[in-house]
């Protein structure tokens, strides 16, 4: 495909197709702008074709098969969206998602009730007070009762099996409780008491794998008060 600039996302549909995102301004031999689709043969989708006005960090696919977009942008598909926004498969702008953030989006998890979780360094979210971490009801609005806030940005954000939520990023506190760039919600926002692995540097990615335990990226030398460069694995109790 030969992107003439860097290639930050790519996501795989669920027929197969390639969603790739980043700051090029031509993909496959064709202009496109940040956000393009390839064929399963990394062809261009020439019927795929959204722009956004600047650069896409990150693609997320939901269940139904919607694409939640985040990155710097402020216009996708020719529409005003402030750091996120949200297509239908086809690629045409799902209109009726526009939550808006005053500063970047981070990090987006979907959870199994369909609700969107938005890690970042914004302070507003869908027009409301939210201190870099928030969550939206699947149509896009802000989910009321979800308010813990960090001290600092989210980088970070992965859902356990049970619903509990990970965050990592570089914040020292989060709920109002000292958390060292990583912590555990409860599926309500407040601080899991239990787990307080801590890191000595900023999670940049989190990933839990099949038996629950917690690989963990980023720029720290210390996790769970172990040496461990960059790079670590937790237990699921942290």
């Amino acid at each position: 495909p030969h992107p003439n600039k860097i290639v930050l996302s790519i996501a795989v549909q669920a027929d197969g197709k390639i969603l790739v995102g980043g700051s090029f301004t031509t993909l496959g031999g064709s202009a496109r702008s940040c956000i393009g689709r390839l064929n399963v043969d990394g062809t261009l989708d020439s019927d795929f074709n959204p722009d956004a006005n600047n650069t896409v960090y990150a693609l997320t696919i939901q269940a139904d098969g919607k694409i939640l977009v985040r990155g710097c942008f402020t216009k996708l598909a020719g529409q005003p969206r402030n750091f996120l926004g949200r297509l239908h498969a086809n690629g045409t702008l799902d209109l009726s998602f526009n939550p808006g953030a005053d500063w970047t989006v981070d990090s987006l998890a979907v959870q199994a009730d369909g609700k969107i979780l938005v890690g970042g360094g914004f302070t507003t979210l869908g027009g409301q007070p939210r201190r870099r971490i928030a969550r939206l009801h699947a149509g896009g609005t802000v989910d009321d009762s979800f308010d813990p806030g960090t001290s600092s940005s989210v980088k970070s954000l992965a859902v356990q099996a049970d619903g509990k939520i990970l965050a990592g990023g570089e914040f020292i506190s989060i709920g109002n409780l000292p958390r060292n760039h990583i912590a555990l919600l409860n599926a309500d926002g407040t601080p899991d008491d239990s787990f307080n692995p801590g890191a000595n540097g900023t999670v940049d990615s989190m990933v839990v794998q099949g038996d629950g335990k917690i690989l963990v990226a980023g720029r720290f030398t210390v996790l769970g008060g172990q040496t461990r460069v960059a790079i670590g694995r937790l237990h699921a109790d942290g």
